[in-house]
């Protein structure tokens, strides 16, 4: 297997050692040491947190570049629900889609298409399942948090596709069966609000290759949108499902369900909480939980340009004024769409191979951690005390990163120099 692809990137010329973004690292994957941030890679989720909380844009999102569309005979864009969000209300979708594929695409299929089927299909698996409630699978930033955090909770996430796969999967047969072409001479390339798809797409998880060509940022392709919608001449087929464009934001796609016992839960400290709740079997009647990493939904992804709450009510807006009753046509059978690898936990809190060697590191770490403040400061550069106790153990750290203990030291090796004690002496004769 190759080496594992991350789409949240450091540059380090950037980077003051503020750590402003350990302490929103929902993973813990991030230290501070000698003045710099250093991602630790398998426990990174690609949230984009770090991303959007580093006030020297020190954290970034590698995509691709728009010009890479150019590798193929003919270009799909399949933009995200999001994008929409990103324009004034008055301009009408299917001119933001005719400008986007005046970028350089040959045609455009939305990925709300797939969000319907999604929904069609989810219906049908909460109906028939033996153990609820079912947690979506939309997000990539959640399923590869319950691999790290929760991995008694994985046989709960949805085993089907996302929308973007399903629509890519969709949009690929089409534009075979509309140009001839072979298959990898069509390139589908995915419009994200969201470094985690970008991601899921080079290392994708439940399935063994994406049906995702490439992903390109709405940051970087919004400019050229902005400036093709000055000159779009041309109708655009749109898909005007109100459904299908509010999985967009926060409570999208539990809406398109039409179930009443459900949760929606946006922001990952939330969605931590809830998974919490989950897994402690305090959730008996929840049939459905959708759980998105970003507060507002993918609107508030760190990749996406306006403001998240703005882009929400946008999104809503949509959603309301195409509120039709969307007859979904199912081109293909559940099992088409169903994930095909099995979601495997990623320990990555191993301490050793050892399992007697682990048992010892894992005393070490509490003795250390009770000789810690339990601040969780971060002033160390490790996000909690605990964390610095097991970086100690396993040799990144020493106990005097801890500024508290540093501080108790410096003063005790103060008070037993001469000059100190001198100084006692006088202070007594006096």
């Amino acid at each position: 297997m190759g080496e594992y692809f991350h789409s949240v990137t450091l540059q380090e010329d950037k980077c003051s050692g503020c750590t402003n973004c350990i302490k929103r690292c929902p993973t813990e994957a991030i230290r501070v040491k000698n003045g710099k941030a250093r991602i630790i890679e398998e426990r990174c989720i690609d949230c984009g947190e770090c991303i959007r909380i580093c006030p020297h844009h020190a954290k970034n999102s590698t995509g691709d570049p728009l010009d890479a569309i150019q590798n193929f005979k003919y270009k799909v864009a399949i933009p995200a629900p999001s994008l929409l969000g990103q324009f004034e209300i008055d301009i009408e979708p299917k001119k933001i889609l005719a400008a986007l594929k005046m970028v350089g695409f040959d045609d455009v299929y939305e990925v709300s298409r797939g969000a319907d089927i999604v929904s069609s299909y989810t219906r049908e698996l909460i109906k028939n399942a033996k153990r609820l409630p079912l947690i979506s699978s939309s997000c990539p930033v959640i399923v590869r948090l319950i691999q790290i955090r929760f991995p008694n909770l994985i046989d709960l996430i949805m085993p089907i596709e996302s929308p973007m796969e399903v629509a890519a999967m969709i949009a690929r047969q089409k534009s075979i069966e509309k140009t001839g072409l072979a298959s990898e001479e069509i390139g589908i390339f995915f419009i994200t609000p969201c470094p985690a798809k970008i991601t899921s797409v080079k290392n994708p998880i439940g399935i063994q290759k994406s049906n995702v060509d490439g992903v390109i940022s709405i940051k970087s392709v919004y400019p050229c949108i902005q400036k093709n919608l000055k000159k779009v001449d041309e109708d655009i087929d749109f898909y005007d499902s109100g459904k299908a464009i509010g999985w967009a934001r926060a409570g999208g796609e539990t809406y398109s369900l039409g179930i009443e016992n459900y949760l929606c839960v946006d922001g990952i400290e939330n969605v931590i909480k809830i998974l919490d709740e989950i897994e402690n079997g305090h959730l008996p009647s929840i049939e459905f939980v959708e759980c998105l990493a970003c507060v507002n939904g993918c609107v508030g992804g760190s990749l996406a340009v306006e403001n998240p709450f703005i882009a929400r009510n946008r999104i809503r807006r949509l959603s309301e004024k195409y509120m039709k009753a969307k007859q979904t046509r199912l081109v293909k059978s559940i099992e088409s769409f169903l994930l095909t690898e099995k979601i495997l936990p990623k320990n990555v809190h191993k301490l050793d191979n050892n399992i007697i060697e682990a048992m010892k590191k894992m005393n070490q770490i509490d003795c250390i951690s009770k000789m810690l403040p339990a601040l969780d400061c971060g002033a160390c550069g490790s996000p909690s005390c605990r964390a610095l106790a097991e970086d100690i153990v396993l040799g990144y750290s020493d106990l005097d990163d801890c500024m508290i203990i540093f501080k108790e030291k410096y003063k005790t090796l103060k008070n037993e120099t001469p000059e100190s004690k001198d100084e006692q002496s006088a202070d007594e004769k006096k």
